[in-house]
């Protein structure tokens, strides 16, 4: 059996720019680095989606799981997952002054996709 190397103390070295610190300062520093370290997750959730993403959000906006499923991927079909499969039944319910479920069965059947990808200043596929 091979002999645990011990890693050599360097506690007092590593921690130098620390000891002077108060409690405070230690506390709102963690932060600080707690902060630091989170910022570019919180930027990628902002600006990347996922179908289980979408497709929780429309469960929560009315749809079964299987209109969720289809909207999910008529979205990505027509190129607009980026802006995300709730956000394109919203806004296509906002110009047809649809209720969101009527809005989003109407894109399943693959009505009003035009009017969609024209609010969004998108070229039809």
């Amino acid at each position: 059996m091979d002999k645990l190397q011990v890693r050599a103390d360097d506690f007092e070295t590593r921690r130098k720019h620390l000891r002077d610190l108060s409690d405070q300062e230690l506390y709102d520093l963690f932060w600080k680095y707690a902060n630091d370290t989170v910022k570019p997750l919180i930027k990628l959730a902002y600006n990347h989606t996922t179908p289980a993403i979408e497709r929780s959000v429309l469960l929560r906006m009315g749809f079964s799981s299987l209109e969720a499923k289809a909207l999910v991927e008529k979205t990505i079909d027509h190129q607009l997952m980026g802006k995300g499969a709730g956000h394109v039944v919203y806004r296509y319910s906002k110009l047809t002054d649809l209720p969101l479920r009527e809005a989003g069965l109407q894109l399943m059947k693959d009505s009003g996709w035009d009017k969609v990808l024209a609010s969004f200043g998108v070229k039809p596929c």
